[in-house]
């Protein structure tokens, strides 16, 4: 009987099957607390409306997940062999000076405040957001940093 030394993988290793076997598994849970919920409540509308969208969302989730795992090539941190460094290099473009993330903040408050206080609230909350998404979108495209 030998035993197999412990070295660097030899089979592909999978990306994103982690996350895929995450939600896939999650739903082994959500599908029973389903039927059960539905069962004992005689199917009342609303919590059972909610739970059936619960299984419907993470399943397309985890679906998505694990179709793109067999199309995608592995990230690094998806080798258990890999280093620290391999995950190095450039993410993307932010702006950490930019103020309209806080204007977007803002408007989603106004919109929130205004389902509770009054609805007149929620149509300047759609006007701020509005001003504050196109102001983040085009901040690279003027000003300073203009490319």
């Amino acid at each position: 009987m030998s035993k197999k030394a412990h070295g660097p993988r030899t089979e592909p290793h999978k990306p994103i099957r982690t996350e895929a076997v995450f939600f896939l598994g999650l739903l082994g849970f959500f599908v029973p607390m389903f039927v059960i919920y539905g069962l004992w409540s005689g199917w009342e509308p609303v919590g059972s409306t909610a739970l059936a969208l619960v299984v419907g969302l993470w399943s397309l989730v985890g679906f998505y997940l694990f179709l793109l795992s067999r199309r995608i090539d592995p990230r690094p941190e998806d080798d258990p062999m890999a280093d620290v460094d391999s995950a190095a290099g450039e993410y993307g473009t932010f702006s950490p000076w930019s103020w309209w993330p806080l204007v977007l903040g803002i408007a989603v408050s106004f919109v929130f405040l205004g389902v509770a206080v009054g609805w007149w609230l929620v149509g300047i909350g759609v006007v701020i957001a509005f001003i504050g998404l196109v102001g983040h979108v085009l901040e690279f495209s003027r000003g300073h940093h203009a490319h």
